[in-house]
């Protein structure tokens, strides 16, 4: 069982699975993956109620969840319902279409590029990192992240493009950024993440959330 240490949080609900695959998850998602993240596939509006709640959740410490830095559920709902939302991997599809379909965001990191032990608090003062191959930056302070030996490396806006997923992952640990004010649709996500797991042919683990 993975174990992640967390920082004290008033509103954050963490949840999360490891996904183990027999083989590296490749480039082509199957059929049913990709039908998850095509326009046509169903799925209710985020509610006013859920966008304000985990708004609330990244702004505790001082970030500031709008414009482009805001969380990546919002923007996969609307980039799927535009049709813009296009397959990239397997394990990141499957994250994809998880986290729009319940309006929380989620985390999928590649547990092979992570260094030590794994930790959740919030981003300081001047901290960044990269989050694309292009070398774009994310400015974090305030934001509640998941991090490694290494720093911070994953939250509800943009991972890190460090700990990536690429052709030749294989277990990957999906991270949920859940609040307080909703913990039955951090609860139905995780369920939903790991029944789509089991189902790409992978062995699920535990995570156990221990803390600081």
């Amino acid at each position: 069982m993975v174990q992640i240490h967390v920082k004290e949080h008033p509103l954050l609900d963490a949840a999360g699975v490891v996904i183990e695959l027999p083989g590296p998850q490749g480039e082509e998602s199957p059929p049913w993956l990709q039908e998850m993240i095509s326009p046509d596939f169903p799925c209710e509006p985020m509610t006013e109620e859920l966008r304000k709640a985990v708004r609330s959740l990244l702004r505790h410490g001082g970030y500031r969840p709008a414009g482009r830095g805001k969380p990546s559920s919002e923007w996969l709902q609307k980039a799927a319902a535009e049709g813009k939302l296009t397959s990239i991997f397997p394990l990141v599809d499957l994250g994809n279409s998880a986290s729009r379909i319940s309006g929380l965001p989620l985390s999928v990191v590649d547990l092979d590029r992570v260094e030590g032990e794994l930790s959740i608090g919030l981003g300081e003062s001047g901290q960044k990192y990269v989050f694309n191959a292009s070398g774009q930056e994310i400015d974090i302070a305030g934001l509640v992240c998941l991090g490694d030996s290494l720093g911070p490396c994953a939250n509800a806006v943009k991972d890190s493009q460090r700990t990536k997923t690429d052709p030749q992952t294989r277990r990957c640990l999906i991270q949920l950024w859940g609040t307080l004010e909703a913990p039955e649709v951090t609860r139905r996500l995780l369920k939903q993440v790991s029944e789509a797991g089991e189902r790409l042919g992978g062995r699920l683990e535990g995570v156990e959330f221990l803390p600081q």
